[in-house]
């Protein structure tokens, strides 16, 4: 396992806060460190254009070092966990009158651009890391602008970041220039400015990695224990399984048994709902053939299913007497309970009748509205529903 992930996982499960006990070994922030970053920068350089800015006139800072009392530099960097940099650069500064620029006194004002890329190396991974305090070493090339006149130039340098938090620090660099067109003149670049680390990718130091592996020592120690602790309640637990997975068994049984009767329920009504309604004549309760018929099949399936007791419900439609209408129902329910009993041999006691007369209509056809024949006979009828198994 990478040891950033066997950080983040610490942490994670931690928060960097003890493992055992307030006095055991921990793992805290200061055991981490960036490892990979973007790094954004903006501050302020100088330039030494003296022809020979590594000379005796290095110091001569009124004399050689040309700035602007604003921010003059910015940056943009991806540095990665092998110490290794890409950082691209734009510098602007101005050559003031009376400067040494080139070895001679600067006559004229001057507007300086350059665009630079260069490439750094982390000197901690040579030294051993510090945590707040960041050296590199670098080398590149770019192209620069003195008015107007622009130059290619190899670059090579060294600087380093101080680190307040994560997040924010200072950085200071110098930067050596040598124009590569024969002829161009030699530069130094002094800068310093804030820089901000942003997409950060933390790992282990090597102080973490060691306690890390305090840890894990230790961990296993205790899983072994507790391994041995949980093979014997392992076998209570197989004991109690085995006994859960009967009872489990018995009460999928149970529940098998009563969806399987639920099932035979619902299709029985099913069926008897699928036949539809026994429809008589205008003001007649007599059994027509088809609905003989009809009776017929509902008969068949009580028949075959003794233990169902059925209600049937009788209507009328809306014309008439509302006190006539309900004697009426009560004939059509009798009419139909007698054929059941008489004709095809079901027990009355499984048959339970209920008369409505026109209390319960099925459509608007309530005597308020003009209706057509069929529209009435939707009303004239007896209903069936089971009511016990």
């Amino acid at each position: 396992m990478k040891n950033s992930t066997l950080f983040a996982l610490a942490c994670s499960m931690l928060a960097c806060a003890p493992i055992f006990s307030q006095d055991s070994l921990q793992l805290t922030s200061k055991d981490s460190i960036v490892q990979s970053s973007w790094v954004l920068g903006l501050g302020l350089n100088i330039v030494d254009d003296t022809a020979t800015p590594f000379g005796e006139r290095f110091l001569d800072i009124d004399e050689t070092w040309n700035a602007v009392p604003y921010p003059s530099r910015i940056s943009i960097g991806r540095f990665f966990k092998n110490g290794l940099g890409l950082e691209a650069i734009g510098t602007y500064n101005k050559y003031k009158v009376g400067k040494v620029i080139d070895g001679a006194i600067n006559t004229a004002s001057r507007d300086y651009y350059a665009i630079d890329g260069k490439i750094s190396y982390d000197v901690n991974k040579l030294i051993g890391e510090t945590g707040w305090f960041d050296p590199y070493v670098h080398v590149g090339a770019g192209y620069t602008s003195i008015g107007n006149v622009g130059r290619m130039t190899a670059n090579t340098g060294f600087g380093f970041n101080t680190w307040f938090s994560d997040r924010w620090g200072l950085n200071f660099n110098t930067m050596g220039k040598w124009g590569i067109k024969e002829g161009s003149t030699k530069q130094i670049q002094h800068s310093a400015g804030i820089v901000y680390q942003f997409g950060i990718e933390k790992g282990l130091s090597k102080k973490g990695e060691e306690k890390l592996a305090m840890i894990e020592a230790a961990e296993k120690e205790r899983q072994r224990i507790a391994d041995s602790l949980a093979n014997e309640q392992r076998i209570k637990d197989e004991a109690a399984l085995a006994e859960r997975l009967a009872q489990e068994k018995e009460n999928a049984r149970l529940a098998a048994e009563l969806d399987a009767e639920n099932q035979r329920k619902q299709g029985i009504k099913d069926a008897i709902t699928a036949l539809g309604n026994v429809y008589f004549n205008f003001d007649s309760s007599n059994l027509n053939k088809p609905y003989k018929r009809l009776l017929d099949e509902l008969a068949l399936i009580l028949q075959e299913n003794p233990t169902v007791t059925l209600k049937i419900g009788s209507h009328t439609d809306s014309r008439g007497p509302g006190k006539y209408n309900m004697w009426l129902s009560e004939k059509r329910m009798q009419h139909t309970i007698t054929y059941l009993v008489e004709q095809k041999g079901i027990d009355g006691a499984r048959l339970v009748g209920e008369a409505f007369g026109e209390t319960q209509l099925v459509n608007e056809c309530d005597g308020t509205i003009r209706c057509s024949e069929e529209k009435h006979r939707q009303n004239r009828r007896s209903a069936f529903e089971v009511v016990k198994f």
